[in-house]
């Protein structure tokens, strides 16, 4: 060991010349016989080990070199020029090698899905996948769950979706809105929710009502859901009767207008027949039964509530508003006319009615026609069944045509001042219309009583 200590200390770096000791110190070595064999196994191995450090430094310099020198540039390229600069993204592979094509055809990179144009179909899940989960594989349908109305939310959802219904008059509307709600087993409500609304409003909304439920047949509710709807309201006819005296014979009208477009079964009121007990629900299915044995009325149910008031073609309400009058001055009931005339649902047409009435005042005999028209409009005026507006402009329109009228009635000038004065008189005009009344001054050129001598 001392020998071994002595031989580090004597041992220097310089003699680091190469991968191996020279031959001759070697051999002088061996020969002076300083070194025992283990010393010289010793020194052998760690000459080995240092040569094979300096082997891997000089194959790692050898590889270097050939791609980048000492600067950082290109080997083999010239440093002046722009190609020879390395652009620090550029995709094409630094190590000289290759064709110098982009990595992965230009597909790779951060935040890069593919090359450009790429495709990618949906690809089956492998059963050899260790992440393969069975229970995922099941085909799931995700569906908006609406939650099914009361009848108290019923009722509420249904009202405004009515009331609306009754201003626009779109059933195609009612239909949407309907679908979209989840009525359940009471979807047969909105039927009788919608006739007791009717029932407290006008003719036209009676009419709205039969055509919404024609509609509705088929696509929304049932004849099932009908007639159970029918079957309810028969039930509640004392309760309906409170708000609406004539519920019994309005119900039996829409039993037969809803017969006659086929909502209900053909075979409701038999099923009626000797096992009704109520008197109220007894007379709306006569009413019903009265209107579909009548010869032809199936077909003319269709105006069973009359059609309502812009809906309706001027020729009719001018039929229905001559009707009216006509009756009047048979029977000579105001209360009854005033009764129609609201039902025609035609206030900015009431002008006509004012127009009709002097035409027919012109064109009778007698003073009673005149008499019975003044109090007409004295009544229609006090309870502003119509207005100043409607009563003037019919005024106007007699006046305007009056030289067309007295072609037919040489009297109407006389008659029509008559009128005029008697309608002031009981405040039905103003003064100003009244002074606007037409007169015609009579022309006499011959006398009766001077014997045909033309006067000066």
């Amino acid at each position: 060991y001392r020998q071994i200590s002595d031989t580090r200390q004597t041992y220097s770096p310089a003699e680091d010349g190469g991968p191996y000791c020279d031959d001759e110190e070697l051999n002088e070595a061996e020969v002076n016989g300083n070194w025992t064999p283990q010393e010289k196994a010793l020194h052998e191995a760690r000459l080995k080990a240092k040569a094979k450090r300096r082997l891997r430094k000089s194959s790692s310099r050898n590889s270097t070199s050939d791609s980048f020198s000492e600067s950082g540039e290109v080997a083999g390229s010239d440093p002046h020029s722009p190609k020879g600069k390395v652009n620090a993204n550029d995709r094409k592979s630094r190590t000289g090698k290759g064709r110098g094509l982009p990595k992965k055809g230009g597909a790779g990179g951060k935040g890069v899905w593919g090359a450009a144009g790429m495709v990618y179909e949906d690809e089956e899940p492998d059963v050899r996948d260790p992440n393969y989960d069975e229970s995922a594989q099941v085909s799931v349908i995700y569906a908006t769950v609406v939650p099914e109305l009361d009848e108290k939310e019923l009722e509420k959802t249904v009202n405004p979706i009515v009331q609306e219904y009754f201003e626009h008059g779109d059933t195609k509307e009612v239909q949407m809105l309907l679908k979209e709600l989840n009525l359940g087993p009471h979807k047969y409500e909105f039927s009788s929710l919608a006739v007791s609304l009717s029932l407290e409003g006008k003719a036209s909304h009676r009419e709205l009502t039969s055509r919404l439920l024609s509609d509705l047949s088929g696509k929304v509710l049932s004849q099932a859901d009908m007639a159970r709807a029918f079957d309810k309201m028969l039930k509640e006819l004392p309760d309906l009767i409170l708000d609406t005296p004539e519920a019994p014979q309005m119900l039996g009208q829409f039993v037969a207008r809803a017969i006659a477009d086929h909502v209900l079964p053909m075979t409701f009121l038999d099923r009626y027949k000797g096992k009704v007990d109520c008197d109220h629900a007894r007379a709306a299915l006569d009413r019903a039964a009265v209107l579909l044995s009548m010869k032809r009325e199936i077909v003319r149910l269709d105006n069973v509530w009359g059609v309502g008031g812009g809906l309706r073609p001027v020729k009719h309400l001018i039929k229905e508003m001559n009707l009216l009058l006509k009756e009047y001055l048979v029977s000579g009931d105001i209360s009854e006319a005033e009764h129609c005339l609201r039902d025609l649902e035609v206030p900015h047409f009431h002008h006509e009615l004012v127009y009709e009435a002097i035409v027919m005042v012109l064109e009778s005999k007698g003073d009673t026609a005149i008499d019975m028209m003044v109090k007409l409009l004295k009544a229609f005026w006090k309870t502003g069944l119509i207005t100043v507006d409607q009563m003037n402009r019919g005024f106007q329109r007699v006046y305007d045509e009056l030289p067309e009228i007295n072609l037919d009635v040489p009297h109407a000038h006389s008659i029509m001042e008559t009128f005029v004065d008697l309608c002031y008189q009981e405040s039905v005009i103003t003064k100003q219309l009244r002074d606007a009344c037409p007169s015609r001054g009579r022309k006499r050129f011959v006398s009766e009583g001077d014997g045909g001598v033309i006067k000066n």
